[in-house]
């Protein structure tokens, strides 16, 4: 019913598929995915990241991986969508959307690397899977972010047993319902989208965002549930990078 994906890049895919990291990502979800998925976007050694991808594989981690421009034209034609209306967001989108092409089943869960959840038996999932049924004006669930739970409450616009009801989309954790975003959505505007970093053009949760805003469509937010949200140190000094990578990790799954 639910597939998990994450997306890596040059910047990150060590941290992800070096050790156990994407391995306890997925099992802090406690769901029984139906399928789970690795998108690799715009690294510089295709050869090498597939080394590590397919371990992950062969380990029963993921079910599969895929590289982004390799899918990146059809997806582009499937959506409707012009390269050049990205104005800069380009690589900040085209991982999201191929994964939405690709997935074949009713929801998807995306969490972008550097995004981990706490640890939890919750049933979010299952329970947001089941206000999609009774509301179609409500596409989208996903945790509180970096615990700001006060935060959330004061976004949204109404409440739920478990969740609170506001409009707003981030790509750093989503799960969405793919009768919505399998569909041409993703060339609108709005406004009030327009808080999203400039630097990123109109890159894909601004389109989302956009898209939601237009048409009266709202996401649930968990009040229990929480993930951390920390970028990645970026330095290319591979070789010291290397030991900071492992304790990165260390602390992390902590």
């Amino acid at each position: 019913m639910v597939t998990f994906e994450t997306k890596v890049w040059e910047k990150d895919w060590r941290y992800i598929l070096k050790g156990d990291y994407l391995d306890k990502m997925i099992l802090r979800c406690n769901y029984p995915f139906t399928k789970k998925i690795l998108i690799i976007n715009n690294v510089d050694d295709r050869v090498q990241v597939s080394k590590f991808a397919e371990e992950k594989v062969n380990d029963g981690v993921i079910d599969a991986y895929y590289f982004a421009e390799d899918y990146a034209d059809v997806v582009l034609n499937y959506f409707k969508i012009d390269k050049t209306s990205f104005d800069g967001g380009y690589y900040y989108s085209i991982a999201e959307l191929v994964s939405i092409y690709l997935c074949d089943t009713p929801f998807l869960l995306h969490f972008s690397s550097d995004s981990l959840l706490q640890k939890n038996h919750n049933q979010w999932i299952d329970k947001a899977i089941t206000i999609f049924s009774r509301r179609t004006d409500i596409i989208v669930a996903n945790p509180t972010w970096d615990f700001l739970f006060h935060e959330a409450q004061q976004e949204s616009i109404s409440e739920l047993d478990d969740f609170y009801v506001g409009q707003g989309f981030s790509d750093q954790c989503y799960l969405i319902r793919m009768d919505v975003f399998k569909n041409e959505i993703y060339g609108e505007n709005n406004l009030q989208s327009d808080r999203y970093p400039q630097y990123g053009g109109r890159l894909f949760e601004k389109r989302v965002d956009s898209f939601m805003r237009n048409h009266d469509l709202f996401r649930i937010t968990s009040k229990d549930v929480s993930y951390i949200h920390r970028n990645f140190p970026t330095s290319r000094i591979w070789s010291i990078l290397n030991i900071y990578i492992k304790y990165i990790i260390k602390k992390r799954l902590s």
